[in-house]
């Protein structure tokens, strides 16, 4: 059933979850209408910046309010199943960040309370909306690069730990290090663009090289600071993935190349290497740059309001989730991983 009133939204977290604020009030048939932090100075500072109307410190009271339609959650990783499971249980849409949940197990549960509530879980993989991934997406679909048979991808920093000793280095709320912050998004993106073909195994390594530059008085900090993983696909493709917070290298790097069969690219920025009339052709398209968190919030209220499923779905958030959990096993036994 199509949506007619303006969709009403909430916002849980308030770290990404400013971006989502700024996407949705771009919205003209969106209301943020609550936000949510643990600290409830923060909370109501953020609903001052954005005029937004109550605040909490506790989820549930978020939920409770009837007249909410939809939640973004943008918690920490250990807080994504609990929340989102409860937010789908009282009967409201989910814009989940990634990484969806900190292993396959808590996937699973989301999924199946989707499911089973009926309600929209999509997953907030940004680099998708982009709009070099969207134009790159339908240049495959028309199939300008043939059949793609392998890709390499990797999000590298040269220094860029993220909130050193709090959640996000501690294994046991954050689930791991840049493999699960960075690598997820640079895993979804090409596979997403080789049209989600499912894992069949995964072989990775994950390093710890750099601890004793950072000593801690407090906190926590036991995740890797680099991963590197071959992934193979149902389909017989392989994808070469890598990540790293700290890493000795000239400087910051993100990338994918996708190797096709009729023409191959790179990004960003984009450009397609094909043949054309027996000469070998280079292309730079010339695009807008599209925030990818504008993109997403912007399909999830699309999706909501014409009541169709999001392209980003709950069970392709649970197969990155899977692979992500096979690349971590790999690294400890030394084994390549079978998915299938």
């Amino acid at each position: 059933m199509v949506k007619q009133h303006k969709i009403r939204v909430g916002v849980i977290g308030t770290g990404i979850g400013s971006y989502h604020i700024r996407a949705y009030q771009k919205l003209p048939e969106v209301e943020v209408v609550a936000v949510v932090d643990l600290d409830s100075k923060r909370a109501k500072q953020i609903a001052e910046e954005y005029g937004i109307a109550h605040s909490f410190s506790d989820y549930r009271k978020l939920l409770d309010l009837k007249q909410i339609d939809a939640v973004s959650v943008c918690t920490p990783n250990f807080l994504h199943a609990e929340i989102t499971v409860a937010a789908l249980q009282a009967g409201k849409d989910v814009l989940c960040e990634k990484p969806m949940a900190m292993n396959t197990q808590e996937a699973e549960m989301m999924v199946k309370a989707a499911r089973q509530t009926g309600r929209k879980l999509m997953m907030a993989f940004c680099r998708r909306f982009q709009n070099d991934s969207q134009w790159l997406k339908k240049y495959i679909e028309a199939g300008e690069l043939g059949e793609i048979y392998y890709a390499k991808t990797g999000w590298l920093r040269r220094r860029g730990i993220p909130g050193l000793g709090g959640w996000f280095t501690t294994k046991a709320k954050s689930g791991g290090g840049p493999l699960i912050d960075l690598g997820v998004h640079m895993l979804d993106l090409v596979l997403w663009l080789m049209g989600n073909p499912r894992a069949v195994s995964a072989s990775g390594s994950t390093y710890a090289k750099f601890t004793d530059l950072y000593p801690l008085e407090k906190g926590t900090l036991d995740v890797e600071d680099l991963a590197c993983a071959l992934v193979r696909l149902e389909t017989g493709a392989t994808v070469f993935l890598e990540t790293s917070w700290v890493s000795n290298i000239s400087g910051d790097r993100v990338y994918s190349s996708l190797f096709g069969t009729k023409g191959g690219a790179d990004f960003p920025p984009l450009k397609i290497y094909t043949e054309k009339h027996g000469k070998l052709v280079d292309l730079e398209p010339r695009l807008p740059e599209i925030s990818g968190y504008d993109g997403e919030v912007a399909h999830f209220v699309e999706c909501i309001l014409q009541d169709k499923e999001p392209t980003a779905t709950a069970e392709q958030g649970l197969e990155i989730t899977r692979i992500l959990d096979a690349i971590y096993e790999s690294a400890e036994t030394g084994k390549e991983v079978l998915l299938r």
